[in-house]
């Protein structure tokens, strides 16, 4: 579907907000990591039936105030959204989606159930899943653990796969606990028959490496 001069006028400030709100962030969450997820949302709608105008400002907003970041506080990055969408005079049902989408886009451990579905959180989260995937997704990884502090590995410190949702965020374990915990599981979580498919070759990638990594170790 394609978008309204109007809706592209919002799309484009909400651009400039999101660079300008990102712009000291850790840089494995800054804007390029949110253009990116843009650029692959828009690729994935193409091949679903989604609202074009709602995965765009899902995509330019789902990291605009990351938990991470902001003390695990999960409601600032919807509040933020919410309230540029309604500076832009978007209409209510679209805020209450894109809202929505921001809220529920992020992996909370192994155990937790969806809270919220539609076709254009599937087209985002595939997206944003990605790019936690393959050579970007590694070194994202270790960019945030070297943010934190992390340890690259500990022979001894093995990964929990059956984290809750609050150990999963307070976890600081090694950074190559988080391929086992979080990474090499996104494979089968993809939502699209696109998703899926991008998917494989970054999943084999981070395979080989890890592989690689732990060979190098022993060695």
């Amino acid at each position: 579907m394609t978008m309204s001069l109007d809706q592209q006028k919002i799309v484009d400030a909400c651009v400039l907000f999101v660079k300008s709100e990102l712009q000291n962030g850790e840089k494995g969450h800054d804007w390029w990591h949110v253009e990116r997820v843009w650029r692959t949302s828009r690729l994935i709608a193409e091949t679903e039936s989604a609202d074009q105008f709602v995965v765009e400002l899902a995509a330019l907003l789902h990291d605009v105030a990351d938990s991470k970041f902001h003390a695990g506080d999960e409601e600032i990055g919807p509040q933020k959204a919410g309230t540029f969408l309604q500076s832009q005079g978007v209409q209510s049902s679209v805020v209450e989606h894109v809202v929505e989408i921001v809220r529920h886009i992020s992996f909370k451990g192994g155990n937790n159930l969806p809270g919220f579905i539609s076709p254009e959180l599937q087209v985002v989260q595939d997206a944003d899943r990605l790019d936690a995937m393959g050579a970007i997704g590694i070194a994202r990884a270790f960019h945030y653990g070297g943010f934190k502090n992390r340890l690259l590995y500990h022979p001894e410190i093995r990964p929990n796969l059956h984290m809750t949702k609050e150990e999963y965020k307070k976890s600081d374990a090694p950074t190559i606990n988080h391929f086992y915990e979080k990474l090499l599981l996104l494979k089968d979580r993809m939502n699209t028959s696109t998703g899926k498919a991008l998917a494989l070759k970054r999943h084999e990638f981070m395979g080989k490496f890890l592989d690689e990594f732990l060979e190098e170790w022993k060695s």
